[in-house]
């Protein structure tokens, strides 16, 4: 990093399951950490400041990141770690969930990288890691839309990657496995299970797996990494 100093991250969709881990796991690492989702969290730490948005939001989001150089003066680190999936066949997709999913995974994305991008060319460093999922590669039938917004944030990242290079920003993609929380718990056990067999390691992801990725993505000897995308379990 430029100089010695407390580094800050954002992680969204802070409140609980991964997002909540990921927040955690940041603070141990010695950062500063600030984190947002739609509803309030229900936790609390030393360093940690939580947020109430709609990452979908245009004013909410340039909001939070003049609040955070306000306050912080820089950020140093961006999770986009926000997102809903919905698994139903194509034809009996309402356009209602074909917005939501859009708009949080893939437009809500878009906000959080382009104001995290406009504070952090400022000290000319950054490294943002944004989640997408491996039913992109795996084409996963009944999750055509939830794979199709996960497959914009890809192509976004890899074009994105190239225009802030210059700044001293990376962003890089993680794309998890299912692993057990709220955003699985309705997919009936045969279809996780038949993913899993599909992996060459058959067995859910940890939260442990995203964070050990992330943290090769976000060190600052990682600045010759950036539009790359890493999926978890060794999809086939």
């Amino acid at each position: 990093m430029p100089e010695a100093a407390v580094p800050v991250a954002l992680v969204t969709g802070a409140r609980k399951g991964i997002g909540r881990y990921l927040a955690e796991h940041l603070l141990a690492r010695g950062y500063q950490v600030e984190g947002c989702s739609r509803g309030p969290a229900d936790w609390e730490a030393e360093g940690y400041r939580h947020h109430e948005l709609d990452v979908a939001d245009e004013g909410a989001v340039k909001a939070l990141f003049a609040e955070i150089q306000k306050r912080q003066g820089r950020l140093d680190v961006l999770v986009n770690n926000a997102g809903v999936a919905s698994m139903n066949h194509v034809l009996l997709t309402p356009d209602a969930t074909a917005a939501r999913l859009l708009g949080t995974n893939f437009h809500g994305t878009f906000l959080m990288c382009r104001e995290a991008a406009k504070v952090m060319r400022r000290r000319k460093y950054g490294r943002i890691v944004n989640v997408s999922t491996i039913a992109v590669p795996m084409q996963l039938e009944g999750e055509s839309l939830y794979a199709a917004s996960k497959g914009a944030v890809e192509t976004f990242t890899r074009v994105f990657a190239r225009e802030v290079a210059d700044f001293g920003i990376t962003c890089n993609i993680v794309g998890p496995t299912p692993i057990e929380t709220d955003l699985i718990r309705n997919v009936p056990k045969d279809k996780i299970d038949g993913i899993l067999q599909r992996l060459a390691i058959k067995r859910l992801g940890r939260f442990e797996d995203v964070a050990n990725v992330i943290d090769f993505f976000v060190r600052p000897e990682s600045d010759y990494v950036t539009g790359q995308v890493i999926y978890l379990g060794g999809v086939s």
